[in-house]
């Protein structure tokens, strides 16, 4: 195995095991390494290849991404602050498990906040805004229509969502968002692959994008607003069912 490269040091392609596919993601740039490493695990969680309650053995990070077991540290308590991994007594650090609780008081701040990013939007949108949106929608259609895998949506729905916050010109709304990003883009994949959803969720967004578009702002909060707790609805219904096959 080769060298493990220092936290702050930048990852050449002679730093990484051949054949790792976390390795290869690592971009061979001179970039600060723990930031690259960090996004990469991020992600990892995210679109849901770290799956909720899944360990994270340092050794095989190590091995896998080939860094020291310093940076892989770091990351992790980077992670764990950002509330995507818990650290569990005699047993280490796994991908954080949301508990109903806490889906609920996500899904409820992002319910009051998106509602009002909507409706700012509405009310502030200059034309190139409405263009970008309708463009963002149509790409998120598209994807759905063509099935693809739940990362794709989310990438497609995220772009949109961005239209949104810059035609609201309301930094505050999206600073606390994009402080939650991690956790709730978790939650978004999660529901993105129930049955159904996909199609649901396109539906519930055109109401948006289409209240936006008419300058129509309390029907863009109501929409945004609804579309949340539509998936928060979604999310709930997942958890029941796994706990209920759980206990069978």
């Amino acid at each position: 195995m080769t060298a493990p490269v220092e936290p702050g040091g930048a990852l050449t392609t002679g730093d990484a095991p051949a054949g790792s596919d976390l390795a290869s993601q690592v971009e061979r740039v001179a970039a600060p390494l723990r930031e690259q490493v960090l996004d990469l695990l991020r992600r990892e969680i995210v679109e849901l290849r770290l799956r909720p309650g899944q360990r994270l053995v340092e050794r095989e990070l190590v091995e896998q991404i080939g860094v020291s077991r310093t940076t892989i540290r770091e990351v992790i308590r980077q992670l764990s602050a950002e509330g995507l991994v818990t650290t569990i007594p005699q047993k280490g650090a796994i991908v954080a498990v949301p508990s109903p609780k806490e889906a609920a008081e996500v899904y409820e701040v992002r319910a009051l906040l998106e509602g009002a990013a909507a409706k700012e939007c509405a009310q502030n949108a200059r034309d190139v805004h409405l263009q970008a949106l309708r463009n963002a929608f149509a790409a998120l259609e598209r994807s759905v229509a063509a099935g693809e895998e739940p990362r794709l949506m989310l990438d497609a729905k995220n772009r949109l969502y961005q239209v949104v916050f810059d035609g609201s010109d309301n930094p505050t709304i999206r600073g606390i968002l994009e402080s939650l990003q991690a956790r709730i883009a978790v939650l978004r994949a999660t529901t993105l692959a129930a049955p159904d959803r996909p199609e649901q969720s396109v539906r519930e967004i055109r109401a948006i994008v289409e209240a936006i578009e008419r300058r129509d702002p309390d029907a863009a909060a109501a929409a945004a607003s609804f579309h949340v707790r539509q998936a928060a609805s979604t999310l709930f219904l997942q958890l029941e069912s796994t706990a209920e096959g759980s206990d069978g």
